[in-house]
């Protein structure tokens, strides 16, 4: 089963997260998970708030 530091790890090395990586964030946050994946998460939303990680998402609807 995929975790969830293992889709932010792969959006950080790629700098890029995917609407499919996306998709997949909200369904692991809705099951249980355990600090690392949590902290995982929250360097993700930074890495995306620093300009790190480009969203997918975001650029298809042009607020990137």
């Amino acid at each position: 089963m995929t975790r969830i530091r293992d889709v932010v790890q792969q959006a950080l090395v790629t700098g890029y997260l995917t609407i499919e990586a996306e998709n997949q964030l909200r369904h692991l946050l809705t099951t249980q998970y355990d600090l690392e994946d949590f902290n995982a998460f929250m360097n993700l939303q930074e890495a995306a708030m620093n300009g790190i990680v480009k969203q997918e998402s975001r650029e298809r609807c042009g607020i990137a």
